[in-house]
């Protein structure tokens, strides 16, 4: 699989996950996504390209939630 088709898959996750949960850090994110940090951020990346998250500023870093 190539790197874009992972992002993708890893994006896809993150949105489930964001579904399942509700909103969480990014920091939270990662941990619960099998994937290598780096590719969890793209993934994040990719859904904010998409307009599906909408993003909160915490006291140490950020929130992410899905658009309703």
């Amino acid at each position: 699989m190539n790197l874009k088709d992972r992002i993708g898959f890893i994006a896809g996750d993150i949105w489930h996950l964001l579904k399942e949960k509700g909103e969480l850090t990014l920091s939270k994110v990662v941990e619960n996504i099998d994937a290598p940090q780096s590719v969890v951020y793209m993934g994040v990346g990719w859904l904010a390209r998409e307009d599906k998250l909408i993003f909160e500023k915490k006291t140490r870093g950020y929130s992410i939630r899905l658009k309703e």
